[in-house]
């Protein structure tokens, strides 16, 4: 073997022993990630997520009242939103009103990020910013954000906001910042401590009971109950995106 080929071979095996070394470690925090036994319950510090869970909400639309504000007022104030009209203005969740013209049916439903299964979102982000965690919780890392907006042109649900302008007023739990895309995040500030996304409970304090929110893949869990038992939709179920969040009465 002449000197160079010496030297190249054992470049390309130190490199190969490097990769191994890089490669090994996040094997075994994927490995981790998946382990855990499914409870809902709060999450301890530094614990992960894992698929065994799957967050999500039944909206029945034939108990949300038509010009009820309760779950919108509530994600405003929770997370720190203008809660403005302006059409810059972030939106989590939005009330919308329809009719169909044949039977004269009218609802009123909350449209808010659906927490797909398959998110367009993901699938076009450019930097990794937008993700869906494994109990299927749909965020976005403001930390790697570019403020592209490949995300809200994606997706169908018209459920993501551009930050225009500075923000103020600032909940320590959601930061929020100029020039990135949010939305709904299930509060999950709160869901990992144990508790309930704030619409919810705005939504049960007014009386309505209009949205359960639970553990999907839980057969003994309420939401699961409610699913088996009455037909429910997935808006868009055309696309297959498989939403965490579904609709009974529409």
């Amino acid at each position: 073997m002449n000197p160079v080929d010496k030297r190249r071979r054992e470049f390309f095996g130190q490199a190969a022993a490097i990769a191994g070394a890089m490669i090994a470690p996040g094997l075994m925090l994927y490995e981790y990630a998946q382990a855990g036994d499914g409870a809902a319950r709060p999450r301890a510090p530094g614990e992960p997520v894992n698929s065994k869970v799957r967050w999500g909400m039944l909206i029945d639309t034939t108990k949300c009242a038509p010009g009820c504000r309760d779950c919108v007022d509530a994600c405003n104030r929770e997370n720190g939103l203008p809660g403005t009209t302006r059409a810059t203005d972030s939106q989590w969740i939005r009330k919308v009103d329809l009719k169909d013209l044949k039977t004269g049916k009218a609802v009123s439903l909350p449209v808010l990020c659906q927490h797909c299964a398959e998110p367009p979102c993901v699938d076009v982000c450019p930097t990794g910013a937008s993700f869906k965690r494994e109990d299927g919780i749909v965020l976005v890392d403001r930390h790697t954000c570019i403020g592209c907006r490949y995300c809200m042109m994606a997706c169908p649900y018209k459920a993501r906001s551009f930050v225009h302008e500075n923000t103020t007023g600032q909940s320590p739990d959601v930061p929020r910042g100029k020039g990135c895309v949010e939305s709904c995040t299930l509060c999950v500030h709160k869901v990992d401590k144990g508790g309930t996304p704030s619409c919810v409970e705005a939504c049960a304090a007014a009386g309505h009971q209009a949205i359960v929110f639970g553990d999907l893949n839980d057969p003994s869990s309420e939401i699961s109950k409610r699913v088996r038992a009455a037909a429910t939709t997935q808006l868009r179920a055309d696309l297959r995106t498989d939403n965490g969040v579904r609709y009974q009465g529409l």
